[in-house]
């Protein structure tokens, strides 16, 4: 497995990747650096880990949403309240086209996210 340096927010990571992926984690970390660059600049948010935690649910929210991940991410940035109500609210459809197996993850996943989410006051 090769390892790429790369860089998000500022910070350089040291990343495994297989061979022939560099392209794919390029792009993947591009994504992500303009998620959580565009959350910061907002000003709203000062706390790396709650940018972290704001870039991957709405990453994985536009995955789930069945976009590509088009979308500007300032604009994401800018509505993220309004993105992570809208996965909120439709959690429970999300859930059900999952499947009736998948509603208690859900609902697990969603709790911790809130307590991890509460929490996130107290680090500053």
């Amino acid at each position: 497995m090769k390892q790429m340096e790369v860089t998000i927010m500022g910070q350089s990571y040291l990343l495994g990747c297989p061979e022939g992926g560099e392209a794919a984690l390029t792009k993947a970390v591009s994504r992500v650096d303009k998620e959580m660059c565009a959350i910061r600049d907002s000003g709203k948010i000062k706390a790396r880990e709650r940018i972290a935690v704001l870039a991957a649910l709405n990453l994985a929210y536009s995955l789930t949403d069945g976009s590509n991940g088009a979308a500007d991410p300032s604009a994401a940035a800018a509505g993220s309240a309004a993105n992570l109500s809208a996965a909120a609210s439709s959690a429970s459809s999300t859930a059900a086209d999952l499947g009736a197996d998948s509603i208690p993850e859900i609902e697990t996943l969603m709790k911790r996210l809130d307590e991890a989410l509460a929490q996130d006051g107290q680090l500053l």
